[in-house]
């Protein structure tokens, strides 16, 4: 099965561009993971039993508890040191060129290592790997039950495309202490992705498209986020400060350098309290969430 094309925008508006890893692109990777497992758990296993021959025989609790700190080394240890330190990457995975990210594109860290890890005792050993192989093949971005849990992708690297040139949205000058009343909590990375989009293609748009998506898309997001703009203010200006304010609350996330903000949204037509006529809604326009 070919893996899906697909792509994850991050929080500093740069698509990465990946195949999601299908069934076919895990298992090899798996198997590889699992040789390199059994091949250092049996090689310790017998340096051990080689110096227990030499210092003499070792009480059974001793024995026990040492198979057991080995087991969880080399079963769940392995993996997540390997993702937390190499970027996602584990043996395996780097030798079929695979990475595990969050959904946002970024690193994982150690809390999703862990979770993906513990969870394989579901995915991998329950039922014999079914509920792995189940989730992968029925899931749209081939995640196992760990990957859900955890908020994290299996992908394929991309080498020969170069993503876009980084876009950092900034909040226009004079608003400063509007965009502070704007929480991005609420918003998700699909929602991201949408103003992302509508915002660097504005230019591209009639003016009468571009007022009618931009209103629907601002209401919608306003009304998500629980929002209420003040008088005055356009929806464009409201989902360019949305796409900013984003950025600075999930910019430990990636690193990107900063750039201009796209032609025609970087600077507001008006500022809030001044209503022109060009920008003003009108019936239907940008209204607070009902």
């Amino acid at each position: 099965m070919a893996g899906q094309r697909s792509g994850i925008v991050t929080p500093e508006a740069v698509q990465l561009e990946f195949e999601g890893a299908s069934l076919g692109s895990r298992a090899p990777a798996l198997l590889i993971d699992l040789l390199i497992q059994s091949a250092v758990f049996f090689a310790i296993l017998l340096a051990g039993a080689g110096l227990s021959g030499q210092i003499g025989q070792v009480p059974e609790w001793v024995g026990v508890t040492l198979i057991g700190l080995l087991t969880f080394a080399t079963v769940w240890g392995y993996p997540i040191a390997f993702e937390t330190l190499w970027r996602g990457r584990t043996p395996g995975k780097a030798a079929m060129g695979l990475r595990v990210v969050t959904k946002e594109g970024a690193p994982v860290r150690f809390r999703h290592a862990a979770v993906r890890a513990v969870l394989t005792l579901v995915d991998l050993y329950a039922g014999f790997g079914a509920i792995g192989v189940v989730s992968i093949l029925v899931t749209k971005r081939h995640q196992r039950l760990g990957d859900l849990v955890a908020g994290t992708l299996v992908l394929r690297e991309r080498t020969a495309e170069r993503p876009p040139t980084p876009v950092q949205f900034t909040v226009p000058a004079g608003v400063e202490g509007y965009a502070a009343t704007v929480d991005p909590g609420g918003m998700t990375s699909e929602d991201y992705a949408t103003v992302r989009s509508f915002l660097l293609r504005a230019d591209s748009l009639g003016a009468a498209a571009r007022t009618r998506l931009g209103t629907l898309l601002a209401q919608r997001l306003a009304a998500k986020l629980s929002h209420v703009p003040p008088e005055g203010v356009s929806p464009e200006l409201f989902l360019v400060v949305a796409a900013a304010r984003y950025q600075q609350r999930f910019r430990h996330a990636a690193q990107a350098t900063p750039g201009p903000p796209p032609a025609g949204t970087g600077e507001p037509r008006e500022r809030p309290g001044e209503q022109s006529s060009a920008s003003a809604p009108g019936d239907g326009g940008f209204a607070p969430p009902s």
